[in-house]
């Protein structure tokens, strides 16, 4: 059985699903292929960002922004949208859900924490789910 993709997309890719992205790949490991992507990728993943999972134990220094593309979309099982609207493309036969959280850009660490421990808790479930 082929491992199910899941692409979580936000506007900037630099916050929310880097940190999704991130905390998917360590509690999921080799079970489920992780993609992520922006609308319009930031420059840098949000440094508050790196440090909030850091603190958690995953680094995501590594990561670049990166733009969503037709493809990774095609390619995904599952689609994760964070707060880009319309500009999330849509295609038909695939499992889509929008996970509405809070945008961590230009916030301090105590206020991204909150957020942070929500997409765990989201993926958590989400990990249930797929594997």
């Amino acid at each position: 059985m082929s491992h199910p993709t899941v692409l979580f997309v936000c506007v900037h890719n630099a916050g929310r699903s880097q940190m999704a992205a991130g905390y998917l790949q360590h509690l999921a490991g080799d079970r489920v292929e992780v993609l992520s992507a922006g609308s319009q990728p930031a420059d840098q993943v949000n440094p508050v960002a790196v440090a909030a999972m850091a603190e958690e134990g995953i680094d995501i220094t590594a990561e670049q922004p990166k733009v969503l593309t037709d493809a990774a979309v095609r390619e995904a099982d599952v689609v994760i949208t964070m707060g880009c609207g319309d500009e999330c493309p849509y295609f038909p036969g695939k499992r889509y859900e929008d996970w509405v959280l809070d945008d961590p850009a230009g916030q301090g660490i105590d206020a991204v924490r909150p957020i942070r421990d929500e997409i765990r808790h989201r993926v958590e479930a989400l990990v249930a789910e797929l594997t």
